[in-house]
């Protein structure tokens, strides 16, 4: 299968550097071997000269080295929604899981494990739908990052190393060389500028000082609604876990990450955004030195979080003039950590938000656990949301004396119990699999199921059924009363991207004082 793209559609893009593009497809210059970005600032090269790929792993398959320019690591990727083709749905969620399962767990063995299928079928799979087999994927992965923290931080090499999913240094050395034809230490000597804000008076073997002050930058598709994207985690934002100042925008919270086989990993990120209206936004991303060695798991969690790969004109265009115009640049808020979201899912179901607010923070103080180092953490953030233990332990009546009716806190022990053998929680199935197992637990129903969904696997398609507000927006702008048939087909509208408009006709109600609560 020929993977190149057609230059008559991909050069004009690349001459007016249309920002639209960007992690949508790279183009190899022959006359130096590099690979950039369409939005690159070097001067245009000649059509003759382009060949133009789909991704960055098929760029590099064909030998070409990336920009040091326009650094293709930080291109936002590229996130086609199709479920139609079954072979497509099983090799996006095999990219899925390279890129975010730890480092010492991947492997081929894992992967057709994870997705239950044979070895050879994922790998033949996996090679026709992205062109190159999964572990080459997984290189190019580790090389990148390895680029961008080289770049970034000022982090020690062999931590580097680590970090980016190298068994060893030795290792980490030989593939950059041949893959790069440069060694790392002589990138990081030709690279940015002395690093990221303070990163040039930090010695080179300081590991815990260089990872205090190291900054990583993200970037994604303009525009962007930074400040609409805070204001809707800072409504939810539980007091010792998170804080959120939407004027300075900037957010910091405790992160757990759970390590198969291991203990936790627990500590804090702070974060950045650039202003509305930037023409080139991005993310500015700090984190507690405890998370550091766990980047290459956690860096895809972010980006999904924030939703940092979306694409704000495809967006917008299925929304339609009537959303569009307003809701261009929104973003869905999805989570770092599935079990959290689910369960905060759960304690907002038939309450208002300020209400579920309530509940969590009184969750977070009878069974949170006190962040480690605490001290050194952003001003607010101090404890870690409960790991499922903790809750599957619990009885009901403890649960029940924090606010809820005794049915509630069962279902939140029944949830807690029963991860993470779920296959929510592993990201595993179709979204028709997930709402069905989901709907099925005690005491959730298609609402909450559709909700977690929407946030928890970060799903752009998503309709909330039975939502008070989302109804009301619907039968206001039909002008009639709508029944629950026509209330999902007056919602079709906006496929494949319901979930932005569950956002923004949210987003218009609460300028609106209406009856009814929102998640």
């Amino acid at each position: 299968m020929d993977f190149l793209l057609d230059p008559d559609h991909c050069y004009p893009a690349l001459l007016a550097r249309d920002a639209r593009f960007d992690g949508q497809w790279f183009v190899g210059v022959t006359s130096t071997g590099v690979y950039c970005r369409p939005i690159c600032r070097v001067r245009t090269p000649r059509r003759e000269n382009c060949r133009f790929f789909p991704s960055a792993t098929l760029a590099e398959a064909a030998r070409f080295r990336p920009c040091l320019k326009c650094r293709p690591e930080l291109a936002p990727a590229a996130r086609p929604w199709s479920t139609m083709d079954a072979a497509e749905v099983l090799a996006r969620e095999a990219a899925r899981w390279l890129d975010e399962c730890a480092p010492e767990d991947a492997s081929l063995p894992a992967l057709a494990a994870h997705l239950g299928v044979s070895e050879r079928h994922v790998r033949r799979v996996f090679t026709a739908v992205h062109g190159v087999a999964p572990l080459q994927y997984l290189q190019t992965r580790r090389l990148l990052l390895a680029k961008q923290l080289l770049t970034d931080t000022r982090l020690p090499v062999s931590e580097v190393a680590l970090a980016s999913g190298f068994a060893s240094l030795r290792r980490f050395n030989a593939a950059f060389q041949e893959q790069y034809r440069l060694s790392p230490t002589a990138l990081r000597k030709g690279g940015a500028k002395g690093g990221p804000r303070g990163s040039e008076d930090i010695a080179a073997g300081a590991s815990g000082a260089a990872a205090e002050t190291a900054e990583l930058r993200l970037d994604l598709r303009p525009p962007l609604l930074g400040s609409e994207l805070l204001r809707f985690l800072a409504a939810r934002a539980v007091p010792g876990v998170e804080v959120v100042d939407v004027e300075r925008l900037a957010l910091s919270r405790s992160v757990r990450l759970v390590r198969p086989g291991q203990s936790d990993l627990l500590g804090w990120l702070s974060l950045r955004l650039s202003p509305d209206g930037v023409e080139r936004p991005q993310v500015r991303l700090s984190l507690s030195p405890s998370l550091w060695p766990a980047i290459a798991a956690l860096m895809p969690k972010l980006r999904r979080w924030l939703d940092l790969d979306a694409d704000p004109q495809a967006i917008a265009a299925a929304l339609g003039e009537t959303l569009g115009p307003a809701a261009e640049g929104l973003r869905l808020p999805g989570s770092l950590d599935r079990f959290e979201l689910a369960i905060r899912a759960v304690l907002g179901q038939q309450v208002t938000v300020a209400a579920a607010r309530t509940l969590a923070t009184r969750l977070i103080a009878r069974f949170g656990e006190p962040l480690p180092d605490a001290a050194h953490a952003p001003p607010g953030v101090t404890h870690v949301f409960p790991a499922p233990p903790a809750l599957a332990a619990a009885t009901v009546d403890d649960i029940a004396s924090l606010g809820m009716p005794a049915r509630r806190a069962q279902a939140l022990i029944d949830l807690a119990r029963q991860w993470p053998a779920l296959a929510f929680a592993q990201g595993r199935g179709t979204v028709e699999d997930a709402i069905a197992e989901l709907a099925a637990l005690p005491g959730l129903g298609p609402w909450t199921a559709h909700y977690m969904l929407m946030r928890g696997w970060s799903w752009p398609d998503a309709y909330l059924p039975g939502d008070v507000v989302l109804k009301q927006c619907l039968e206001q702008r039909a002008g009639q009363a709508l029944r629950p048939k026509e209330l999902i087909a007056a919602a079709a509208h906006f496929a494949p991207y319901r979930s932005y408009a569950v956002l923004q006709l949210w987003r218009e109600a609460a300028l609106k004082p209406r009856k009814g609560t929102t998640p």
